[in-house]
């Protein structure tokens, strides 16, 4: 079976943004004007297609990506709306690392905000091309202008305007086209759907030339040649404009910025237009490359029907009627519903039942799927998140994805001793679904602690637990995932020596422990001369050395940001082996650490809240009281955005607070920022049992 769309005519495109700044409104409008739905998703009426779960329609947010494929002009989009908030930004680290382009929706009154920046630096790191729509130009404090300075400013990239409001708040009624050189005007009774192309204004047309020629001083960094076309007005201008853009993007070297407000239904269809005329498709960007699994050699597929098969696993759920669905990304060949493929990341054999096309929650049977699509696979039993599948004949490991640490934890328990193995069973089906939901269980207190990246999350995935597996659980006092580390450079000895009237055990070694820079993990290097220690042990010593690590000396945090040396050590021919020097390793190690200075750790995260301008003072106070920092404060029309950094132990319960101060109007949000010595006063009391991560 031939395939039905070309790759020319494909975009795999993602729409991500900081929370609140419009985007699966966004979403909504695309599906809309592409015949994809046929009435309009509002986010504050609960009934968007693509924030499907009850708990997203009740709390307005988007918290699952979710896929759909649309039509516009005769393209094919591959759409993922993913979230905005950062305690889901593991969906948005796993679909960036499958997508072809972005749009990253900025706010026209919030301009850049923290998640924002996360989202742009998460697509940095897998080199996706992005296009910026600058949303709810309708709002009061909107400035289109102002937005595109700060996206200059904060993404430090080449933005240029490809089209201008006319009007901004109350008065934005259409957006000029740079290139085209002309206005659009929306009809208010078709819903927008009916576009008018009309002369520019004769007040905006000076503003119009100022911008067309800045974007004309953008594009000459791309090919110094249009600036000849420009002052010549050659007929062929506007046609080389487009190119350059296409190129500019392509190259990850210029970044289109548009308008408009989803809401009030401007600008999407101009949106459409440039995703097509300038993201990618799945041709144009560079074939995936992983390594041979038997050999370790680096081999790349290409984005060619004619090729292997490869494919990489950004996602996996459990659907109640289907079982486990695999959401695979195809880099290069032909999947064929019925056939087998290897997992070649756990180098496992599997057998694809069914491949699905995805529509948000609803799903279409398919036989076939080619190089650039996405597809749910159904019956792959032992696939999950970052795996690799491909032709058995010819392996390939593409990279896995890198998911940040959890930093909060909890104490979960079934209210029923009955509901202990459902609870058991339906947190691993949550875990096995997201990277960063994490469950230990402690030994000592007979506890199972579950993990995640903050508060919402933790909430959302206990809800889940009520609603969609019927457990119902307590839970204990939020617990913050402290680190510890080490101040000072000591020399410490490790030795095991066991005689027991056969084969004893001997390992002896001399480690240098001192701190390592932040974010240097546990650094171990082998230093030793003349075979003091001989090199099969080596590994065994940094083992210990690792396994020592997982839980440090003050409060039994896993210990970080270490640099250990093994300097010295002795054997013995007959007593030695691994066990002995894993052993000597891991007492030295903590021995050392107790004695190196040893401070604790906690997470610092960043906060971005807007409240009414009455209520600044007693917010900024209280921001005071939990050990924030206040940056700045930067006034938005009768709104104040408070931006500045906290410790996370101290903002535990902020929601509620928040709502009182400011009568339900202040909205906040948070993102990790890095790990910080926690003050004397604050330890004293962690380690004497009475810190219970709050506030008073």
């Amino acid at each position: 079976m031939a395939r039905k769309y070309p790759l020319s005519k494909t975009r795999n495109i993602g729409i991500m943004a900081h929370i609140d700044a419009g985007k699966t409104t966004t979403t909504e409008r695309i599906l809309f004007y592409s015949g994809r739905a046929h009435r309009m998703g509002d986010v504050d009426d609960g009934n968007t297609v693509m924030d499907w779960m009850e708990l997203e329609q009740e709390r307005g947010i988007t918290i699952t990506s979710a896929a759909t494929t649309c039509f516009w002009k005769s393209m094919r989009l591959n759409v993922i709306d993913t979230p905005g908030h950062v305690d889901f930004t593991a969906e948005v680290e796993r679909c960036l690392r499958v997508l072809d382009g972005v749009i990253m929706v900025v706010c026209a009154v919030g301009k850049v905000q923290p998640q924002s920046e996360t989202v742009w630096r998460q697509a940095d790191k897998y080199g996706v091309s992005r296009i910026v729509f600058v949303n709810k130009m309708d709002r009061m404090g909107a400035d289109f202008f102002a937005a595109v300075a700060d996206i200059k400013r904060c993404f430090g990239c080449l933005a240029a305007p490809i089209a201008v409001p006319i009007g901004a708040e109350a008065e934005f009624s259409g957006i000029i086209d740079l290139i085209e050189e002309d206005a659009l005007v929306y009809d208010e009774q078709s819903l927008g759907a009916d576009v008018r192309r009309v002369p520019i204004p004769d007040e905006y047309i000076s503003l119009t030339a100022t911008w067309r020629e800045n974007l004309v001083e953008a594009l000459s960094e791309i090919d110094e040649s249009i600036l000849d076309s420009f002052s010549s007005s050659s007929p062929t201008l506007k046609d080389e404009m487009q190119l350059l853009v296409r190129r500019g993007v392509i190259e990850k070297r210029l970044v289109p910025v548009l308008c408009g407000s989803a809401f009030k239904n401007k600008g999407v269809q101009l949106l459409l237009d440039a995703i097509c005329s300038y993201l990618p498709s799945p041709s144009d960007v560079p074939p995936a490359v992983g390594i041979d699994p038997v050999t370790g050699l680096s081999i790349q597929r290409s984005t060619r029907d004619d090729q292997p098969f490869c494919g990489f696993i950004f996602k996996t759920i459990n659907d109640k009627s289907m079982g486990t669905l695999s959401f695979c990304r195809v880099y290069s060949g032909k999947l064929s519903a019925g056939s087998y493929v290897l997992n070649s990341t756990q180098d496992r054999r599997e057998r694809v039942s069914r491949l699905l096309k995805i529509h948000a929650n609803k799903y279409e049977d398919v036989s076939h799927v080619y190089a650039g699509d996405t597809v749910a696979i159904v019956g792959a039993k032992t696939v999950s998140t970052g795996d690799t599948v491909c032709d058995e004949a010819e392996p390939i490991v593409l990279e896995q994805i890198t998911f940040p640490e959890p930093v909060m934890s909890v104490c979960v328990e079934p209210k029923t001793l009955g509901d202990r193995e459902k609870l058991s069973m339906s947190l691993r089906s949550l875990a096995q679904e997201d990277p960063t939901f994490k469950i230990s269980h402690n030994t000592e207190t007979d506890e199972t602690i579950i993990s995640g990246m903050g508060e919402l999350h933790i909430e959302v995935l206990l809800n889940r637990l009520v609603r969609e597996y019927k457990v119902d659980a307590s839970i204990g006092q939020p617990r913050v995932s402290y680190r510890e580390t080490v101040t000072k450079k000591i020399k410490i000895e490790g030795k095991v020596v066991k005689q027991t009237g056969g084969r004893g055990q001997y390992g002896h070694v001399w480690l240098e422990i001192e701190p390592n820079e932040k974010g240097g993990g546990i650094e171990f290097e082998d230093v030793t001369v003349g075979g003091v220690v001989p090199k099969q042990f080596v590994s065994a010593v940094e083992k210990g050395v690792k396994s020592a690590s997982h839980e440090g000396c003050l409060a039994g945090y896993p210990v970080v940001d270490v640099r250990v040396s093994l300097v010295d050590g002795s054997y013995h021919q007959v007593d030695s082996s691994d066990m002995a020097f894993m052993l000597a390793g891991r007492d030295a190690f903590r021995k050392g650490t107790a004695k190196a200075g040893p401070v604790l750790l906690e997470p610092i995260f960043e906060f971005e809240i807007v409240v009414p301008s009455e209520s600044v003072g007693e917010v900024t106070g209280n921001l005071q009281s939990r050990r924030g920092k206040i940056w700045m404060i930067t006034s938005m029309g009768n709104l104040e955005n408070v931006t500045g950094e906290v410790p996370l132990s101290n903002m535990f319960g902020y929601a509620t607070a928040l709502r009182s101060y400011t009568k339900g109007r202040g909205t906040y949000s948070m993102q990790f920022n890095r790990y910080e010595e926690v003050p004397r006063a604050v330890l004293e009391k962690l380690l004497k049992g009475s810190f219970d991560g709050r506030n008073s």
